[in-house]
C-alpha cells in the first residue's frame, strides 16, 4: 500500500515537473523543473528496485548536467522573442511526434507490457543490483572497465592540455617577475606645485606637457 502512493506521488509529480520544463517561460525555471523531475525519476528507479540507477541519477543529471545547464543559463544573453518566433515553427513537428509516442505507449499498454507479474509464492533473497553490478565490473569485465577509465583520463588531460596552450595576445600571469618586482617599479615619489592635482604633477614628472 505504501509503495502504490509512493509510486502516485512521485509519477504526478514527475508528469507535472515535466510538464512545467516545456510550459515554463523562463529558462531557470525550466532547469529547476527538470531538477525536479530527474529526482522523482530517481525515486521511481528505488522503488522498480534498481537503487543504482536511481542513485546515478542523482549524482550524474543533477549533479553535473543540471548544474551545468543552470551556469549556461545565467552566463548567455538570450533573446526571448527570438525564441518565441522558432518556437511556432517547430509545433507541428511537435504534436507529430508526440501523437507517435502516444499511439506506442498505448499499444504497449494494449498488448500487456505493463502488467504487473504474478508474485512468487516463496521470497527469493536478492542482493542488491549495485553489489551485483559491482562485482561483475571488477571481475569479468575488469580490462574493459580499466581501459575505459584510461581512455577517459586521456580525454581529461588532452582537453586540459588544448586549453591551456600558448596563444599570442593572451596576457598571463608571471609569478617571478611579480615576485621580483620594486617598489620604485610601481611608485614615483613626486613634490606637486601648488593648487595643482595629482595628475598633474605625475604628468611633469613624466616629462609631458598639459
Amino acid at each position: 500500500m505504501l509503495a502504490d502512493l509512493l509510486f502516485l506521488l512521485f509519477s504526478s509529480v514527475l508528469l507535472i515537473a515535466a510538464l512545467g520544463v516545456i510550459t515554463a517561460k523562463n529558462p531557470m525555471h525550466c532547469v529547476l523543473f527538470m531538477i525536479l523531475s530527474f529526482f522523482n525519476a530517481a525515486g521511481l528507479f528505488i522503488l522498480l528496485g534498481a537503487e543504482f540507477l536511481g542513485l546515478l541519477l542523482v549524482m550524474v543529471y543533477v549533479g553535473a548536467i543540471a548544474v551545468m545547464f543552470l551556469f549556461i543559463v545565467m552566463t548567455i544573453d538570450i533573446d526571448f522573442a527570438v525564441l518565441k518566433g522558432k518556437n511556432t515553427n517547430i509545433v507541428p513537428m511537435g504534436i507529430l511526434v508526440s501523437a507517435v509516442l502516444l499511439l506506442e505507449l498505448i499499444a504497449g499498454a494494449w498488448g500487456g507490457m505493463f502488467h504487473t507479474p504474478q508474485q512468487q509464492t516463496k521470497p527469493v533473497m536478492q542482493e542488491e543490483n549495485a553489489q551485483i553490478l559491482g562485482e561483475v565490473l571488477f571481475t569479468d569485465y575488469v580490462v574493459p572497465f580499466q581501459g575505459a577509465a584510461i581512455i577517459l583520463l586521456i580525454a581529461m588531460v588532452g582537453a586540459i592540455v588544448l586549453t591551456h596552450r600558448r596563444r599570442s595576445g593572451v596576457k598571463r600571469q608571471d609569478i617571478t617577475k611579480q615576485i621580483q618586482r620594486k617598489k620604485s617599479d610601481c611608485m614615483i615619489v613626486t613634490e606637486p606645485p601648488a593648487k595643482s592635482g595629482v595628475a598633474a604633477a605625475y604628468f611633469v614628472g613624466k616629462g609631458v606637457e598639459k
